[in-house]
């Protein structure tokens, strides 16, 4: 049967939406324009739907061609080796399992080798291949902690592909600037003209690259606007001068210390305590030593402490927060800020000659250690004072592995930042081998990478003894993975022998030998995949997530 339509008249202007509105009403409601009322009226709608239609598309006007995006200059960066090229490829194409909380089996984890190779690749200076480009920024897309080594691979072409594509646009932000070129900081016009015009984030930028090469100069260009600038800039501008800070910011700080921000005024004088010969740090040893004596009148000396009986207009005016947080009282506050602020150096001379560690083994009267000792653990992290952290931290093997003033783990990660490389690796090391695993992990994140042998022995020993003793092997999951990644490489030979599935005892957990073997297998797989993207990256030092520390992932 054939249908036949009813005729349509020619479109009006403005027809399709009258089109649309009897759509929606029904033809009952509403005649379509140009049809006839009556049962063909839906017929008839259809028909004139397809005309103008037809006709809309026909009359389409075609838009502007959008302007190419300038051409990205040459990468000057040596390519890839072809071996790593691969290898670079396989580590994208990994992506984690949907499913969660089972065994990891014996395969190494591929993303988690991701950050090393970038890592190592950066250190070598090669350029990425362009064809991988978009994989790269999409996995750091959907990983904050590896977009600082992926954005310095992928270079400059990062910025360029982020401005073509808002999924990238993290790549921007990470960018000093937004991707913006800073001008040549021997150009003093330009610089002058970013720094009053710029937007927020190229100011921040251009005065951070300064402070970098030019101290003084970056100084003197946040003094010319300081004045009107506004309190959370100024805080953030401020901060800047941690880069480089010398004698000569004194000045500066010290007028900072009148800021109408209170935020401003207690980073000035926190900059200010940081250099042991300021004006500030001069005041405060005063205040302090005011309140810390040596009371001979005992068996033995001891400290005694008289805090703080009020927050006077002096000690509020260089920094000191009058207003304890919530179960502090208010002596013990202020009495903290002062040894803070003050210079540990004055210390050994008001004490009676005492070096650190015989000032720090002195008992301290009326239960006021805790805050002394917590007050000198702030100030030797902030001053950066070895002598001071060694006499804090104490010995590894000291009963609760504590030092005196090493009030949490975090205090002594703090303390430890402040000692070199192998001497940090050295304590933990021993504290490792006198008590265990439990509280090791946060202190394993401060130490330089690849883990110095003493260190990956004594990790690894521990491991090993908590098997023997049938511990619960998902316990040491934290520290097993972060061995896969800061051991040395050349150390999977010798853990061979661990691989084999051990005799479990009456007691312990059903299926954590298998567990275990499973865990140390998928160790040396990974050791050796890290020794062999080393060699296909010609690197000169072993493949390590950072060249000084890896922090360890919850």
């Amino acid at each position: 049967m054939t249908r036949t339509s009813a005729p349509v008249d020619a479109p009006t202007p403005g027809a399709w939406e009258e089109l649309v509105t009897a759509a929606l009403l029904g033809t009952e409601r509403r005649t379509p324009p140009g049809c006839p009322p009556g049962p063909e009226a839906p017929l008839a709608l259809l028909d004139a739907a397809a005309v103008e239609t037809v006709r809309r598309r026909a009359g389409l006007r075609p838009g502007r061609a959008a302007r190419l995006p300038d051409p990205l200059a040459a990468d000057p960066r040596p390519s890839l080796p072809p071996a790593a090229a691969r290898r670079l490829a396989m580590l994208l194409a990994d992506r984690p399992g949907a499913g969660g909380g089972g065994r990891r089996g014996t395969a190494p984890d591929l993303m988690e080798l991701l950050p090393q190779w970038l890592t190592t690749a950066n250190a070598r200076g090669y350029a990425p291949p362009p064809e991988l480009l978009p994989a790269l920024l999409d996995a750091a897309r959907g990983r904050t902690d590896l977009r600082p080594t992926a954005l310095t691979f992928a270079g400059p072409r990062a910025v360029w592909l982020a401005r073509l594509n808002p999924d990238w646009r993290f790549a921007l932000r990470a960018t000093p600037g937004g991707g913006t070129t800073l001008p040549q900081l021997e150009d003093a016009e330009k610089t002058r003209r970013l720094w009053q015009e710029g937007l927020f984030a190229e100011r921040v930028a251009l005065l951070s690259a300064l402070r970098s090469r030019e101290p003084a100069a970056a100084r003197d260009l946040l003094a010319t606007t300081w004045a009107t600038e506004r309190a959370e800039d100024r805080l953030m501008f401020l901060d800047s001068l941690r880069t480089g800070l010398a004698a000569d910011d004194e000045p500066f700080l010290e007028r900072a210390l009148t800021d109408r921000s209170r935020n401003v005024r207690a980073t000035a004088a926190e900059l200010l305590s940081a250099l042991p010969g300021s004006a500030l740090a001069g005041r405060m040893a005063v205040r302090a030593g005011a309140c810390v004596a040596v009371d001979h009148t005992g068996d033995t000396p001891a400290l005694v402490i008289e805090a703080p009986h009020e927050c006077d207009p002096g000690m509020e005016s260089d920094g000191v927060v009058p207003n304890p947080p919530g179960g502090r009282g208010e002596r013990s506050w202020w009495f903290g800020q002062l040894v803070e602020a003050a210079p540990l150096g004055t210390w050994p001379g008001r004490l009676g000659g005492r070096t650190p560690q015989e000032i720090v083994a002195l008992p301290v009267a009326d239960d006021w250690q805790a805050e002394l000792h917590a007050a000198w653990c702030r100030a030797a992290v902030r001053q950066r004072d070895a002598a001071w952290a060694r006499a804090l931290l104490g010995a590894p093997a000291a009963p609760e592995a504590g030092g005196p003033g090493a009030v949490s783990l975090a205090e002594r990660a703090k303390l430890l930042g402040t000692l070199d490389a192998a001497e940090r690796a050295d304590w933990v090391a021993g504290f490792i081998s006198a008590h265990g695993l439990s509280e090791a992990f946060q202190l394993l994140g401060v130490c330089a990478v690849p883990w110095a042998a003493p260190l990956g022995r004594a990790v690894v020993d521990a491991l090993n003894i908590a098997r023997d003793a049938g511990s619960y092997p998902w316990s040491f999951s934290g520290v097993m993975g972060l061995a896969e990644r800061c051991l040395d490489p050349s150390e999977a030979s010798r853990l061979d022998g661990l691989m084999a599935v051990p005799d479990e005892p009456e007691d312990a957990r059903p299926g954590a030998g298998g567990y275990w073997a499973e865990a140390f297998q998928r160790l040396v797989t990974t050791l050796r995949l890290r020794a062999a993207m080393q060699e296909e990256l010609g690197a000169a030092g072993l493949l390590s997530p950072s060249t000084e520390s890896a922090r360890p992932t919850p």
